[in-house]
């Protein structure tokens, strides 16, 4: 009985001797076939996250210019896009009503003058009351009044640039056209600078009212359309009164310098608006796989032998990830060749400073 035992026993051992054989075999061919692999070790940094908004872009000003007499549209003096200066002379509408009001007017001025001195010459000595010459004076001044009502009707046909900007397109009105009091000719934008407006949420809000350096003027950046950063910088200047309550968000205004006149008004573009992350481990985005909506890495043990680990992300930059939790900086990870292997093979490997590592890679330039 006790040599069957024995026997069983020997069997035994052979066959467990015989898979880990088969184990170790399978573990040097799969290093093989993967070759060395590099690994390093996760960083902990200070760094800048850029927070993006989705924003609509303003002119400082922009109005509607519009008739403010009827009449024929006799000259267009400008074209569509055209810069301006203030007081540019833009449209002139058919003045010749107005200026016939004009010359009625300054006649019945002339007349209340003579009038006026011949009442006086009169009343100085005693011919007529003082009463008369009142009158006379009164007579005067409402002709000047009258006078000076129908010189602004005329001004009022000619419209002229209110400040420096860029003309819009024009409406539906041509040289010849009949023009209603009122009616819109064009737009006008001061574009020196840009009223930039995004809405953020009501928890990044509260951290900028409870920042106690928000009196500083906080300096945001602009991506404009083609991915290009906007060469000047942004300044927070206003908040708007309320919230939505469909959005739970609250518009910011920054203003941009624009002196190359690049930005226009209705363009659309993203604020990137820098907020300091301080002490968060930091890996290569490249290090990490998924698995069912987690993400982990594979640490590699003084052995060469891997394991996965799941990690916590809690911020995304250009080709890196900030960790909340999973990883140490003392701890090693695999950083390629993470689908020739899985958890729990031996590698061959070689170990490359954290600093290559993250100087190859290209991170968030703003």
């Amino acid at each position: 009985m006790v040599k069957i035992v024995k026997s069983r026993l020997s069997v035994l051992f052979f066959f467990l001797a015989l898979i880990s054989l088969a184990s170790c075999e399978h573990s040097e061919h799969a290093a093989h076939q993967t070759g060395v692999l590099p690994i390093t070790n996760p960083v902990k940094m200070d760094t800048i996250l850029f927070e993006e908004y989705v924003c609509q872009i303003h002119s400082y000003q922009h109005i509607e210019l519009r008739a403010l007499e009827k009449g024929y549209l006799q000259e267009i003096l400008v074209d569509e896009g055209q810069r301006v200066a203030e007081g540019k002379l833009l449209f002139q509408i058919q003045p010749t009503i107005y200026k016939a009001e004009v010359d009625k007017c300054q006649a019945e001025v002339s007349f209340a003058e003579i009038e006026y001195q011949n009442t006086k010459a009169l009343a100085d000595s005693n011919i007529v009351s003082v009463s008369e010459l009142a009158l006379a004076q009164a007579r005067l001044e409402k002709a000047r009044a009258e006078l000076q009502l129908a010189e602004t009707h005329l001004e009022f046909t000619r419209v002229r640039a209110p400040f420096n900007g860029i003309i819009g397109k024009f409406e539906d009105v041509r040289l010849g056209s009949l023009l209603d009091e009122g009616e819109l000719l064009t737009k006008l934008s001061d574009n020196s600078k840009m009223w930039v407006y995004f809405n953020v949420p009501e928890a990044t809000y509260l951290d900028y009212m409870n920042n106690e350096q928000r009196g500083i003027n906080q300096e945001v950046k602009l991506r404009l359309a083609n991915g290009k950063i906007f060469p000047q910088v942004g300044i927070i200047e206003t908040i708007e009164s309320d919230f939505n309550n469909t959005t739970g968000n609250i518009a910011f205004r920054a203003t941009f310098s624009n002196p190359s006149g690049l930005l226009r008004h209705g363009q659309t573009g993203t604020i990137l608006w820098p907020k300091e992350i301080t002490n968060k481990i930091v890996i290569p985005q490249k290090a990490t796989f998924e698995v069912l909506d987690k993400k982990f890495v594979y640490v590699v043990d003084e052995e060469g032998v891997i394991e996965s680990k799941e990690i916590k992300v809690a911020n995304e930059l250009d080709h890196i990830y900030l960790l909340d939790s999973g990883l140490s900086e003392n701890e090693r990870i695999l950083i390629d060749g993470l689908r020739k292997v899985r958890s729990g093979n031996h590698i061959a490997y070689e170990f490359v400073e954290p600093e290559v590592v993250f100087s190859q890679l290209k991170l968030h330039a703003e």
